[in-house]
């Protein structure tokens, strides 16, 4: 048997192909990294219009339990507990140590159950850490059977409320229910590009009718794994397994905005001495935005010295940023380089190159607002 039959499909599979999309291994699944727009066109079209991507590889799953948000809470550095119904919040699964399992999404379906969304290469970790911690206290139920569907950009939320119509009002980190076209649907305004959106869950077995009906819509591209990266690069937002993982904690990766003020006060979380103790002191190191002044890109595991030669850190992400029209990138470096305005070398094939320290993001977000 080859790699290439090992690899799961998600439920557009078919249509991927009958697009044109160029496929690649990606977290265990075969997925389109780029159709025949490509990359650069793909990045741009979704920062100007509605860019259709399939992320039903992710993990899906519920939560239900009688005291389910103090249950997560012994996992997770966020305030569950102040979530209402609807209401999204962006946390970190932790380890003992306070390095990152993964980062996920939870959202508050009613007072006994939580929806959680999270990286496709760790659900099954993830979901086996969970319900093993939380035995008792809570049960878990993966949702294998769901696709899930992110449509991005300014114009996505004229071309949803087609179909939906409440979806044009709701705030950005909220969820509920509906129906599309008939189809029952999971609907969240959020996303992974820094621009407006939507994901849209949806049964393995209407995921097709529905991206079908979204990519009919004028305006509306698909779009591949290649132009999401760029994205969220640009966005300033962490890639699992490249920005964040198990040796950092939330403050090294510069998420300490995740943990609120009374979980801060209160602890109780895995690592919580350790993160509350880098909270107040600082980190050794921390995520920064890195400016190459070149037009070199600078590529992950990149070394980054300062202006004597000496190794502080190293590129986590890197490539090009289509919408900021130059070489963008991210990396952990020494605390002491971390402030924007830090001049620093990056050693790009045996030559230092010129790069700064700046702030994040690349390109500012333009997530939905309720006036």
């Amino acid at each position: 048997m080859t790699d290439a039959d090992s690899l799961k499909s998600t439920p557009l599979n078919d249509l991927h192909i009958a697009l044109g999309a160029k496929m690649v291994p990606f977290a265990g699944y075969s997925m389109p990294v780029q159709y025949p727009l490509g990359v650069l066109k793909e990045h741009l079209h979704t920062r100007t219009a509605a860019g259709l991507f399939d992320v039903s590889h992710m993990g899906q799953a519920t939560l239900k339990g009688a005291d389910v948000d103090a249950a997560l809470e012994t996992l997770v550095p966020g305030d569950l507990k102040a979530l209402t119904p609807g209401q999204i919040r962006y946390t970190l699964l932790l380890n003992d140590a306070g390095g990152i399992i993964d980062d996920l999404m939870v959202t508050r379906v009613d007072s006994t159950t939580l929806y959680l969304v999270v990286n496709a290469a760790c659900k099954d970790g993830d979901f086996a850490h969970i319900a093993t911690k939380l035995k008792g206290r809570a049960t878990l139920t993966r949702h294998d059977d769901a696709a899930l569907l992110a449509l991005q950009g300014p114009t996505a939320a004229k071309v949803l409320a087609k179909f939906i119509p409440a979806a044009a009002s709701m705030p950005f980190m909220t969820g509920t229910t509906g129906h599309f076209d008939g189809v029952p649907v999971r609907l969240s305004r959020s996303g992974y590009t820094g621009e407006d959106g939507y994901e849209i869950s949806i049964s393995n077995a209407s995921a097709e009718k529905v991206a079908k009906a979204l990519l009919a819509q004028p305006g509306v591209q698909p779009i591949g794994l290649g132009a999401r990266d760029s994205l969220r690069l640009e966005a300033g937002l962490c890639l699992y397994g490249s920005d964040i993982d198990t040796t950092t904690t939330p403050t090294t990766a510069a998420l300490n905005w995740v943990i609120g003020p009374r979980r801060r006060a209160e602890g109780g979380f895995p690592g919580a001495g350790k993160i509350l103790g880098e909270i107040k002191t600082g980190a050794p190191r921390k995520r920064v935005g890195i400016k190459p002044l070149g037009k070199a890109p600078a590529r992950a595991h990149t070394e980054v010295q300062d202006g004597n030669g000496n190794r502080i850190g190293e590129i986590s992400s890197g490539g090009f940023g289509p919408s900021f029209n130059g070489p963008v990138a991210m990396g952990t470096v020494d605390s002491a380089f971390a402030k924007p305005g830090t001049q620093v070398q990056l050693i790009v094939r045996g030559q230092a190159l010129p790069a700064e320290i700046v702030s994040l993001p690349f390109v500012p977000h333009r997530y939905f607002k309720k006036q």
